[in-house]
């Protein structure tokens, strides 16, 4: 009784996250859109959350590395799944109120993995898998973006380059709608598998799923598209200033130019099962596409902020993953760390508001 009370904890848990992941990363598909006026605002979000709700259902390969490539499934309890989560949802809103668009990829991992070690020690890891399936291809994934929006740019530049600068903007405003919405679908295929990857190894740890061959419920499959969308619907503008403005100022041709490298790679790294960072791989196209007429136009300094909170991620998800496994072996300690993700989300409720109330006079 007392294993399937902790079951239902960490799936909500779970779904919590995935919301958090949505609101969080919405930016990634939606920011370059807002920012060259290609959408509206709440044209863009909405767009997005269905795209990301439908690219859900797409594959299942990023969610099997999650449940077995990262950390040793026989040594997953209920309770490092919870810790871990609490640790990724908390990393999740400092970076969320920093308006630091940091990896929600990498926090889960990292929350895990902390909660992991925190509890059986550093053997649990499995250390191949999260060099080649983790690492490497996330320290790819934003140069390849960056270099493909670069060369993609400096093409459309050349093929621009006698016509009206009007007519080109209201042609890229149209491509963008299509460029966005294949980031906001590949998101969806990489992102919404993380969580589907976590509930599974909870459902494999209870004995309620066959461990091979590896499966997910479509139950979990809709559930965890339907909170990532409806997180993704509820917006994190803060963000999405970060990446459409402060990183470089760009225009159409740059944002479908940064969306389509951002979307090409997602789709690519879905395919092969690499849980990357879809918000490292549309920062460094931004940054791509913005260097495209000269260097200088990025803003270096504020991508360097990005980049530092793109290295911290997983050490300081991985340490709040786990002390929140060491307060798990107290008395009734799954249900304290049960109620602070409640505390966390009550912060994030209030953070939303907060941050509506600052919106409204900036657009008004």
């Amino acid at each position: 009784m007392q294993e399937n009370i902790t079951l239902v904890a960490v799936v909500v848990v779970a779904l919590f996250f995935d919301f958090t992941n949505g609101f969080h990363d919405s930016a990634n598909a939606i920011a370059t859109s807002v920012s060259t006026r290609a959408l509206n605002p709440r044209t863009a979000v909405l767009l997005s959350a269905v795209l990301n709700f439908a690219g859900a259902f797409v594959s299942i390969k990023v969610a099997a590395t999650i449940a077995k490539g990262i950390v040793n499934p026989d040594a997953i309890t209920l309770s490092i799944l919870l810790a871990g989560l609490v640790g990724a949802i908390t990393w999740n809103l400092v970076t969320w109120f920093l308006g630091l668009p940091s990896s929600s990829s990498h926090a889960l991992i990292g929350g895990v993995a902390g909660a992991a070690v925190a509890a059986a020690g550093w053997k649990v890891i499995e250390w191949n898998g999260l060099w080649s399936k983790v690492v490497k291809p996330s320290v790819l994934a934003p140069v390849l973006g960056l270099v493909t929006a670069l060369v993609l740019m400096l093409a459309i530049v050349w093929v621009i380059r006698r016509r009206s600068p009007s007519k080109v903007n209201r042609f890229f405003r149209q491509g963008q709608i299509v460029s966005g919405s294949f980031v906001a679908f590949a998101h969806g295929t990489n992102d919404a598998q993380k969580t589907m990857g976590i509930i599974s190894l909870a459902l494999i740890a209870t004995g309620h799923l066959a461990a091979e061959p590896f499966s997910v419920p479509l139950w979990v499959i809709a559930s965890s598209a339907t909170a990532l969308g409806i997180g993704t619907y509820a917006g994190g503008w803060r963000i999405i200033k970060t990446l459409g403005t402060r990183i470089a100022k760009i225009d159409p041709p740059q944002g479908f130019a940064a969306q389509s490298a951002c979307a090409g790679i997602l789709f690519t790294t879905a395919h092969f099962g690499f849980p990357v960072s879809t918000t490292q791989t549309i920062t460094g196209s931004v940054m791509g596409a913005g260097a495209s007429r000269r260097f200088s136009a990025v803003r270096w300094g504020v991508a360097g902020n990005i980049v530092t909170a793109w290295i911290l991620t997983l050490p300081a998800a991985a340490l709040v993953g786990a002390l929140m496994e060491l307060v798990t072996r107290m008395p009734g300690g799954d249900l304290v760390v049960f109620l602070l993700a409640g505390l966390i989300a009550a912060a994030a409720f209030f953070g939303r508001r907060y941050e509506m109330r600052r919106l409204i006079p900036a657009t008004a």
